[in-house]
């Protein structure tokens, strides 16, 4: 006789246990003026971290549903660019990708603008002109469109294929398809996954301090050189972090279970 399925369903004492803790830290950083002082600073990355998070994921979506649209595509050639692309860009470390957009494509690309301006004599464009931020934005932004693609071309080619030939029957053209059939479903099956890489880009979004960008990592690391208070400074990064992780992880689920119960 096989067994009954666990109940998954099981009280979150491991969330009790996490809230608790974390209370119980910020209540001693608050009580503690040097370890508030520490968290004061650190509180000034968290706008630059929400902001680089938010851009480079929304400018990732757009970007990864165009390279899963070519990859589905019936020209040959769109979908072996798009395999290309997807292929070099998993292939490659954020870090190293973080690296080469900031001094090696952002400065091409001020040079081929600049060859376009000065014939018009236009002022020419100076390299240190682009900020950091934004080349950390669209490092990430290049990283993860890869990762999203295959994301969302699972989500689209799990639509049955009844439904859109029965919608072809019906008269819908194809942007009409993907609208009102094939979206509203592949939406629900890529929305875990979806999550995970948007919760994924809150933590690499730490990789921008490498380019000097103040972001949480990055201010930490200048107070704790300047305070050398390591161990205060470091338990306070990660206890945001996991803050910021953990909180949008509970959102996410809760959206999930609201879209599964509406299905």
């Amino acid at each position: 006789m096989t067994p009954p399925p666990p109940d998954t369903r099981d009280f979150p004492w491991w969330l009790v246990l996490l809230v608790g803790a974390g209370l119980w830290l910020f209540a001693q950083v608050l009580g503690n003026p040097v370890q508030a002082q520490i968290l004061g600073t650190l509180a000034r990355g968290i706008g630059v971290t929400v902001v680089v998070t938010l851009t480079a994921f929304a400018m990732a979506c757009a970007l990864g549903l165009g390279l899963a649209l070519a990859a589905l595509s019936r020209l040959v050639w769109l979908r072996q660019a798009a395999r290309l692309y997807i292929e070099v860009m998993r292939g490659m470390p954020i870090i190293v990708l973080l690296l080469y957009v900031a001094f090696v494509l952002a400065p091409a690309g001020v040079a081929a603008l600049n060859a376009v301006l000065e014939p018009l004599g236009l002022d020419p464009v100076r390299t240190r002109d682009v900020p950091l931020l934004w080349r950390a934005v669209i490092a990430l932004t290049l990283a993860y469109a890869a990762f999203l693609a295959e994301i969302f071309r699972a989500g689209i080619q799990s639509v049955e294929a009844g439904q859109i030939e029965a919608a072809k029957a019906l008269g819908l053209n194809r942007a009409l398809r993907f609208r009102l059939i094939v979206w509203p479903q592949a939406f629900r099956t890529i929305l875990p996954p979806l999550g995970n890489d948007f919760v994924a880009m809150v933590k690499d979004s730490s990789l921008v301090s490498v380019l000097g960008v103040t972001d949480i990592t990055q201010l930490g690391k200048v107070t704790a050189a300047g305070n050398f208070r390591y161990f205060e400074t470091y338990n306070l990064v990660a206890l945001i972090y996991l803050t910021m992780t953990i909180g949008l992880s509970l959102v996410l689920r809760r959206i999930e279970r609201r879209l599964r119960a509406r299905g």
